[in-house]
């Protein structure tokens, strides 16, 4: 991005005196002018940025509108991970529409990190394990047109949205090794959450259980705490993946001139 701080001290006296290719008060020629990257060409792709993100947000919210329209059960419809976390995602990147918009400085990246993680995690559980009749937690049923469309773009559309960002749209290189664990927070307390709901229902109610893999009735908690031990170490290695990917793609060409 580049730099708006105006040159302080010295350096501002050199530059408001000196000419390029002159010499100076103590006889060294100062340099020719190096031209800036065109501002034009970067500013120009913020109005891109912002549009992408605030279309990016717009589909996360339709979703859950759509999803509302569908359910007979508002309680159960929130207490989905997938529904909570595209709505932060949507807060994401209507904020970030906004500060691209602008001219604002970036969301901070453990937070934007953190909206990826998660909606990442949405995707990829829904299409290899919910959607999967081999993996033992499908809830696979039948679904009206206006609920497929919905599980569509909560699942897929909004899950490629924030990865494309991320790759292109995004400043690399600012995700810490420290935030892939400080990540997790939300969906290690999504647990006891998921948990505490079931438990204050009647046995026997629909939805009772967000999960097949967080059902007490069919699993016992022991198996439930087997299952969620063996979730979270595949969200901190895909945690981990984030950070690593985000500190070496960079190198690979992987983005030129984010817009941040």
């Amino acid at each position: 991005m580049l730099d708006p701080t105006p040159p302080t001290g010295s350096a501002a006296s050199t530059e408001s005196t000196a000419r390029p290719g002159l010499p100076t008060a103590a006889g060294t020629p100062v340099p020719a002018a190096v031209p800036a990257p065109a501002a034009s060409a970067f500013e120009g792709r913020r109005p891109v940025a912002a549009a992408f993100r605030a279309l990016a947000a717009l589909t996360g919210v339709t979703g859950i509108v759509l999803d509302m329209i569908a359910s007979h059960d508002l309680g159960r419809l929130f207490s989905y991970f997938t529904i909570q976390s595209n709505i932060l995602l949507a807060v994401v990147f209507a904020c970030s529409a906004h500060r691209a918009w602008t001219g604002r400085p970036a969301l901070s990246p453990r937070v934007t990190g953190a909206a990826l993680l998660y909606i990442c995690i949405t995707g990829l559980v829904f299409h290899f394990v919910l959607s999967n009749d081999a993996s033992g937690f499908s809830m696979t049923s039948h679904r009206t047109a206006l609920e497929t469309v919905a599980s569509q773009l909560l699942h897929t559309a909004t899950p490629l949205a924030a990865v494309l960002d991320w790759l292109v749209l995004t400043a690399p290189g600012t995700f810490l090794f420290r935030d892939a664990w400080q990540w997790l927070a939300y969906p290690v307390l999504y647990l006891p959450f998921a948990l505490i709901r079931g438990a204050l229902l009647a046995p026997g109610t629909d939805g009772r259980y967000p999960y097949p893999f967080l059902d007490v009735d069919l699993r016992g908690y022991a198996g439930i705490a087997t299952h969620a031990v063996v979730f979270a170490l595949a969200f901190y290695l895909l945690a981990l993946a984030l950070v690593v990917l985000d500190r070496i793609c960079p190198r690979l060409g992987r983005r030129l001139d984010p817009v941040t």
